[in-house]
């Protein structure tokens, strides 16, 4: 078995308590509403522009022996960069103000997921990151572009106001694909088990951040010259 198959199989628990969230549940079933969608994108951007910065720091602390992560993690940043411009479109594209998505404050498990990933990187071990690229990009070819059809067919829509989802769908597979690759090459039993450990707590952090979802939320993003009331 290889070690991607291995971190597949010892995070198994952990995945199935993201995609158990209620909300992914319900977006499956074509059950979701408009401000639903969209406190989900604000969330979404508020962890994603973080992804370069993160990058950065990986590729920043790695040591001299893992040099030929570095310049995978160069590709990584080159692919990731303005992602967080995405949402903010796709929020725009759904009728609120993207600016005030810019301006508002993470959910409590976002923040923490945002922290913890930094917390990974500077204290502990860069390797851990990709225990978080593990998470999300898994969950992106697992989800993001059927997800994607359900919620434009349930609320109607325009292809604009996917970019994020549609797009990450696409680009992940070739990225998961790349990251089975780098972690083929991770042979050292300690790493190994370092990742599996953040890829488990990723999962977890993750998870809460669906499961504290606030469809409330979006109606402070609506924007001053109309009211969007009726996407309750």
């Amino acid at each position: 078995m290889t070690f991607y198959q291995q971190l597949q199989q010892a995070t198994a628990d952990a995945r199935n308590y993201l995609l158990s969230a209620p909300i992914i549940q319900r977006c499956l079933s074509a059950d979701i509403s408009l401000n639903e969608y969209v406190a989900f994108l604000q969330q979404a951007y508020h962890h994603v522009k973080h992804t370069s910065p993160l990058l950065m720091a990986t590729g920043a602390r790695l040591p001299e022996s893992k040099e030929w992560l570095r310049a995978a993690i160069a590709e990584y940043i080159e692919e990731e960069q303005g992602h967080q411009e995405w949402i903010l479109n796709d929020i725009a594209a759904c009728g609120f103000d993207k600016e005030k998505a810019r301006r508002s404050t993470p959910n409590f498990s976002t923040e923490m997921m945002v922290a913890y990933a930094y917390d990974m990187v500077n204290r502990i071990s860069p390797l851990g990151f990709f225990g978080m690229v593990n998470v999300l990009e898994g969950t992106s070819i697992n989800i993001a572009t059927l997800a994607a059809g359900r919620i434009q067919a349930t609320l109607g829509l325009p292809n604009k106001a996917f970019s994020y989802l549609t797009s990450h769908g696409e680009l992940d597979k070739q990225h998961i694909q790349f990251f089975e690759g780098l972690m083929n090459q991770i042979n050292d039993e300690q790493e190994q088990q370092l990742i599996i450990h953040a890829a488990n707590n990723f999962y977890r952090l993750y998870g809460n951040l669906f499961r504290e979802l606030d469809a409330t939320q979006a109606h402070l993003l609506t924007r001053d010259d109309h009211s969007l009331a009726h996407a309750v």
